[in-house]
């Protein structure tokens, strides 16, 4: 079987998962989470014409002035009469401007005596200088977020101000976890030498932490496949993530537990380093990823296919991680077949390939803060030339 190349592979992945319904929930509870159809303004904003400054609202054809005084305006609390000619009125940040008024004079170039108002400086250069013009940020009917964006504090607090008090997004992702390995115990366990602290599902989880979901944990299974194919029958998700056993040796027992649980195989390797023995399939309408268990291809694989499959689900219309580019601070080699995703970190402005790429070094990866994407057959690369990076901290 050829290996798979990795575009190839994330679309295979993304068309083996099906979205979530849809649900409509409180602003509050929607922070992460995907619009599944346009957000629109419910009112204007502004929505009268308001005062950018503290100051006072005048006719700007009465400049220079001066000016009689005949009220106060301020936000939640306007002034409603009409404001004649050589009248002004004391207005404040954010209030309504009142009838007749289409120009602010601020409070830095005013001078009261009583009720009189005098300008004392350059005034106010143009009609309608310091107004927030009604509809100024948006008005009634406008697409705040657009569907499949994903809901960020921003996002949500123009829907506030549009007058939106619920979103409709995607169901929370169910998304099952399962470590495999007759080595693994839980951190902190006391063990003999040979065992290994389990550390994929805890990865996965946090990686994970960020968007709508709900986890599933099935802990860690023995290598046993009567066990595996028992626990991958009985899930019930709209994702299964397995780690570990997705090789080839005698141990590696997820392919054929997946087989017997009714799991159909879509593809099996990815030229990719790290990460080439992933598999992906589909149990009904459940999508299911077997990721590598070494934590290290474990991460890699998963931001690559299980946090975009996991978008995906949750309606995101572009659910694919984004690559930024940096400029080498030392020369790397030519790479081979496979798409190489090497641990590195910024410094002085300037990327730094780690110096031991061993996908068993987990705390590289922990002192990374991107990875360097390194196409199929790249040819060799200089310090100062550019790179592809994807941010990872």
């Amino acid at each position: 079987m050829s290996l798979l190349p990795v575009a190839q592979a994330q679309a295979r992945v993304l068309a083996l998962g099906t979205p979530t319904p849809v649900e409509a929930v409180p602003l509050a509870d929607a922070l992460g989470r995907y619009a599944a159809a346009p957000v629109v303004a419910a009112r204007t904003q502004p929505a009268s014409d308001l005062s950018a400054m503290d100051g006072y609202a005048l006719r700007f054809a009465d400049l220079p002035g001066p000016f009689a005084v005949i009220g106060e305006s301020a936000a939640g609390a306007s002034f409603a009469a009409p404001v004649g000619a050589g009248q002004a009125v004391r207005i404040f940040t954010g209030a309504a401007m009142p009838p007749g008024t289409d120009t602010v004079m601020v409070q830095e170039e005013a001078r009261r005596d009583g009720a009189a108002l005098f300008l004392d400086g350059e005034g106010p250069g143009h009609r309608g200088r310091n107004v927030r013009r009604r509809g100024l940020d948006f008005a009634e009917g406008d697409v705040l977020v657009d569907a499949g964006e994903r809901l960020t504090p921003a996002r949500l607090a123009v829907a506030a101000t549009g007058g939106v008090a619920r979103i409709p997004v995607a169901r929370r992702v169910r998304v099952a976890l399962a470590a495999t390995g007759d080595e693994l115990v839980d951190p902190g366990t006391a063990a003999s030498d040979g065992a290994l602290p389990e550390s994929n599902r805890l990865l996965l989880r946090t990686l994970l932490a960020d968007m709508a979901i709900e986890i599933v944990d099935l802990g860690i299974l023995p290598d046993r496949l009567d066990v595996l194919t028992d626990a991958f029958t009985r899930v019930e998700a709209d994702v299964l993530v397995t780690t570990g056993g997705a090789s080839v040796g005698d141990h590696d027992l997820v392919r054929p537990a997946l087989a017997a649980a009714g799991v159909t195989l879509d593809f099996w390797r990815i030229a990719l380093r790290p990460g080439k023995p992933m598999l992906a399939g589909r149990r009904g309408a459940m999508a299911v990823v077997g990721l590598p268990g070494n934590p290290v291809s474990a991460f890699v694989t998963a931001i690559l296919f299980v946090r975009p499959l996991v978008a995906h689900l949750a309606h995101a219309a572009d659910p694919l991680p984004r690559t930024d580019t940096a400029i080498l601070g030392e020369p790397l080699p030519a790479n081979g077949e496979r798409t190489d995703y090497l641990r590195a970190e910024t410094r002085g402005g300037r990327v730094f390939a780690s110096t031991i790429q061993d996908s068993s070094m987990l705390r590289t990866l922990a002192r990374s803060t991107c990875l360097i994407v390194r196409p199929p057959h790249a040819p060799a690369a200089s310090a100062g030339d550019s790179a592809e990076i994807l941010r990872i901290a």
